[in-house]
């Protein structure tokens, strides 16, 4: 007789807080903050712009060139003629990073699933921090500026920080069961928010002796942090004798349907199963799945076509926000940075209190569509937002909530759901790789998305852009409808089993 999916629900909470040991808390930290720290040096050179901006350009506009360098050789070897031209290049090179990062993604996937996990990404942190080191510090110590220099170099960054998140969700998907998955993962998706707050606070006090010691700081703390991790992450239970989650839920889940899609489960199916993919048992070790065989598991190409309009708007609120606030209500720059904050704040709860909500249902696309309908409606009061930075805020950490919060959801928790589904049970390995792809297609939008809002925002004004982030986050709701249809319809069936068991 199969066992209620109500009682399996309590029980796999109880062993979620029986089975969690200190290493479980390490493993919280150490992913937590190597991913921060990554997310540190991107907005590292996001908060160094203007000061990069200045040194690029000739003498009679950049007032610390004659102290670092005869004034005539510096105004003969000058990379652009003004700054709005130096703006320009460094604009595309966060395309280009962003373009690099998302192939970076579906290979890192890949290889995180056949290599150690702690190998890959302490090699990602490390050789990421030096090419940082080069590209900010190395060059202007040396005095070499070269454009195809700077894009090769920033190239070579994006597929290196590629290898962090798709490595770290492997790890916690390995420690961390679905039971209690959504809070768990909600919690520790705020690593970008605080990376960015890090690498804000790290440039900043040092931004004074010259940007090229911003990127020497973090380039320096991050390949610490990569050091760290190689000797200190344990990928896997098994590294020190725990039994592999899910053992217990194997138990009472017999008579399951091993080929039932993710975040499906049927009406008297509702358990909670994990299994460890990167076992040390070299005679258990399972076979890593392939690219095309994880694209066609159930729901991983809905939930990458739904992250790429998802992360376009989030991305977009990252990179647009100071500036729109500084270009639409006349505040100052320092102003605008500081007010932006807030967005990260209601992500970073959005995303822990959708995760709670979605491990009590059992289900997350449902929990996905009512706060991306929320969003839709957010979006357009946060666009009539009125010259008012109190209200400001709250409108803008109401947002973050609704569409920060479903975000770090699929690219955590539902990210490790789509690898651990039956699917793969006992002879695939796809943790990493599936969130590759997910992360990566949403990466590649988030890439279109940047140049789109610029060119939305120069010829038709800020009021169509967020039109566009409307219909790009109607369209997230669109790709996942499948799953919600059929989610709603199972929580409704389990209702009426629940009402005739009564």
């Amino acid at each position: 007789m199969a066992v209620p999916g109500s009682f399996r629900r309590q029980s796999a909470n109880r062993g979620l807080v029986s089975h969690c040991t200190h290493h479980h808390i390490v493993v919280f930290l150490l992913t937590f903050f190597s991913y921060s720290l990554l997310h540190a040096s991107r907005k590292t050179f996001s908060n160094v712009k203007v000061s990069i901006s200045s040194q690029w350009t000739p003498s009679c506009l950049n007032s610390t060139a004659p102290e670092l360098r005869p004034y005539e050789l510096w105004n003969s070897s000058h990379l652009f003629p003004n700054a709005e031209e130096a703006t320009l290049f460094l604009g595309t090179l966060d395309t280009i990073f962003l373009f690099s990062y998302a192939v970076g993604l579906f290979v890192s996937g890949i290889v995180g699933d056949r290599l150690n996990l702690r190998w890959v990404l302490s090699f990602g942190m490390c050789s990421s921090a030096l090419v940082e080191f080069s590209f900010g510090t190395l060059t202007e110590w040396l005095h070499f500026y070269n454009k195809w220099f700077y894009c090769c170099l920033w190239v070579v960054n994006g597929l290196l920080q590629s290898t962090g998140w798709p490595c770290v969700v492997a790890v916690m998907g390995n420690w961390f069961g679905k039971a209690g998955r959504g809070f768990v993962f909600g919690l520790w998706s705020a690593c970008a928010s605080v990376g960015n707050i890090l690498g804000a606070f790290l440039a900043s006090c040092v931004l004074k002796y010259g940007y090229e010691y911003a990127f020497l700081v973090t380039a320096s703390v991050q390949f610490a942090g990569g050091v760290i991790v190689f000797f200190g992450l344990l990928t896997s239970p098994k590294e020190v004798g725990l039994p592999e989650l899910g053992a217990d839920e194997d138990e009472v889940s017999v008579e399951e349907d091993a080929n039932r899609p993710l975040m499906g489960n049927d009406d008297v199916d509702d358990d909670d199963r994990n299994y460890s993919i990167q076992a040390t048992d070299n005679d258990n070790q399972p076979k890593a799945i392939g690219f095309f065989q994880a694209c066609c598991l159930p729901g991983v190409v809905l939930y990458s076509l739904a992250y790429a309009c998802l992360k376009l708007v989030n991305y977009s609120f990252f990179f647009w926000l100071p500036f729109y606030l500084s270009n639409n209500f006349g505040w100052k720059e320092a102003e605008a940075d500081q007010l932006s904050i807030w967005y990260d704040v209601g992500g970073i709860i959005g995303g822990t209190i959708q995760g709670l909500i979605s491990d009590v249902l059992q289900k997350r696309a449902p929990v996905l569509a009512v706060s991306l309908l929320f969003a839709v409606g957010s979006l357009f009061g946060y666009s009539r937002s009125p010259n008012s930075k109190p209200i400001n805020a709250v409108i803008m950490a109401i947002t973050g909530f609704f569409i920060g919060g479903p975000s770090n959801m699929i690219s955590s928790a539902i990210s490790a759901d789509l690898g651990r589904q039956d699917l793969v049970k006992g002879n695939s390995e796809a943790l990493a790789t599936v969130t590759g792809i997910v992360d990566g297609t949403g990466s590649i939008g988030a890439a279109v998305g940047q140049y789109l809002v610029s060119l939305i925002q120069e010829n038709l004004g800020w009021m169509w852009v967020f039109y566009f982030f409307i219909l790009m986050t109607s369209s997230t709701i669109l790709f996942i409808s499948p799953l919600i249809v059929r989610e709603i319809g199972l929580l409704l069936h389990e209702r009426r089993l629940r009402m005739l068991a009564e």
